[in-house]
């Protein structure tokens, strides 16, 4: 016997526009995201003394490459996933072309958001230690803000350019008028 279970379909959404629901979707990512990575940048710093950028257990780079990999590559997913049930649902003014395999755009569009902005946090922690001297330390509690910063602008950033990527395979929903003549 094989126990079959149906997903559960997604929630209706009321109707919105692509604009205002994209609005809503990057405060329900920034304030979280803001909030935790502050949090536990400012908790893994065992001492509240300094920090470095790629040396001793309290480094920089051990909070933020993990989230600079992972942080684009939930959010693409999630936003791509969210917009076209949106579109589905005919909540938003927009329609997704049928013939898109999302899976394969959110697979493809997710690594590379995930690999590139990754490179671009390491590039800039490397510019960093280059510029700094070896021994300069750096305050443990400006750097769980600089964190929380970071994952602020990294949730907007991965809100909207998913859905502008997107756009090349959408078109506005075409609305019926029906006149009656007397």
């Amino acid at each position: 016997m094989k126990l079959k279970f149906k997903p559960k379909p997604p929630k209706k959404l009321k109707k919105t526009t692509l604009k205002r629901f994209l609005i809503k979707r990057t405060i329900y990512y920034v304030l979280p995201n803001v909030f935790f990575n502050f949090i536990i940048a400012y908790a893994s710093f065992k001492e509240l003394g300094y920090t470095h950028f790629f040396s001793g257990e309290q480094n920089l780079a051990r909070l933020t490459l993990p989230m600079a990999l992972f942080l684009p590559v939930v959010l693409t997913i999630d936003i791509i996933k969210r917009v076209t049930d949106a579109a589905e649902q005919g909540a938003i003014e927009f329609t997704v072309d049928e013939q898109l395999n999302i899976k394969k755009l959110m697979t493809k569009l997710s690594i590379l958001h995930g690999v590139i902005t990754c490179s671009l946090v390491l590039a800039m922690l490397f510019v960093g230690q280059y510029n700094f001297s070896k021994d300069y330390r750096l305050d443990a509690t400006a750097m769980a803000v600089v964190v929380g910063i970071l994952a602020g602008i990294l949730s907007v950033v991965f809100v909207y350019l998913p859905v502008w990527r997107l756009r090349r395979w959408m078109c506005r929903r075409n609305q019926i008028v029906i006149a009656e003549e007397y």
